[in-house]
């Protein structure tokens, strides 16, 4: 990607943003591309929601590496609180400090004993590039922890009691993804772009698994996108994402030795790879192993 270091993303372009992507292997399809842009631009949050297994984390990934920015995580979980999230203070120094009768009119509240977390480091960030925030899966937080992250995509800024607002140079790039678990807050939403990322089509998984896998033989690889799709159409607990095709497509290539087709027991004992609930790979009992591999063969002879 272009070079945008002083100068922010105003002038980067669709060509840009869908270059970037494509040298990381990451399939997007128009939508992606200009929210994408659009977040970069704007220096706007982008909230991704979608599926487990979409490709929303990955997203953030790659667009981390393609900027050449450093990827700052924050996974969310029910509990999350503000001193994982945004600082704390290094206690354990402050009690030595105060022990060893350093100068009772310094404070032990300084920078010297702050400890950065995720969101605080991001906003503090000098680096060339700016880096990226993932706030991954922010429908496990809390929704007290959802009105704190607010501030900090409202105006790129947070309040520390003993130091005061700390703002950011130059805002990081945002990336909230949520796998709607419950619903988020019109609030949070309103501070962001908005991405739904659907199941990708059997066409556009071929596609991935081409960059991803590009040991398994085509053929093989639409066979084994055809038989996710029938699979998506079961009421699973679990529906496999394009993260779960890649690990299956991978286990199929290491197994296989050569061409030939895909052999029934090979699917039935991989499914593991492609199945994380026990109960749904129970569900594929011999009627519907077969109607998968029918499946396989229709794609076969459409293509």
């Amino acid at each position: 990607m272009t070079d945008e270091s002083t100068t922010g993303f105003a002038d980067i372009t669709e060509s840009d943003v869908r270059s970037a992507l494509e040298a990381e292997d990451y399939v997007a399809d128009d939508e992606i591309v200009t929210t994408v842009l659009l977040a970069l631009r704007l220096e706007k949050p982008l909230l991704i929601e979608g599926e487990p297994g979409a490709g929303k984390t990955e997203l953030a990934k790659v667009l981390a590496s393609s900027l050449g920015s450093e990827l700052i995580r924050l996974q969310c979980y029910e509990g999350l609180t503000a001193e994982h999230a945004l600082y704390e203070w290094n206690y354990t120094k402050q009690l030595l400090a105060v022990q060893r009768g350093d100068d009772p009119e310094s404070s032990v509240f300084t920078e010297e004993y702050l400890l950065e977390r995720p969101l605080l480091r991001a906003l503090r960030s000098n680096a060339d590039r700016p880096p990226v925030l993932l706030v991954d899966e922010i429908d496990r937080a809390d929704d007290e922890f959802e009105a704190l992250l607010l501030e900090v995509l409202s105006d790129y800024q947070v309040s520390v009691p003993e130091l005061g607002t700390i703002s950011a140079n130059r805002p990081p790039i945002v990336i909230v993804t949520s796998n709607r678990t419950r619903a988020l807050s019109d609030a949070l939403k309103r501070r962001c772009l908005y991405l739904y990322v659907e199941p990708p089509s059997p066409e556009k998984e071929i596609a991935i698994l081409r960059r991803k896998v590009p040991q398994l033989d085509e053929a093989v690889a639409s066979d084994l996108c055809a038989m996710v799709a029938r699979l998506r159409e079961e009421p699973l607990r679990k529906p496999p994402g394009a993260a779960e095709t890649i690990d299956w497509a991978r286990a199929i290539a290491s197994l296989r030795d050569g061409d030939g087709t895909l052999e029934r027991e090979m699917i039935r004992n991989t499914l593991g790879c492609l199945l994380k609930a026990g109960e749904d790979v129970a569900r594929v009992d011999d009627a519907l192993l077969t109607d998968l591999l029918e499946a396989a063969e229709r794609a076969g002879g459409d293509a």
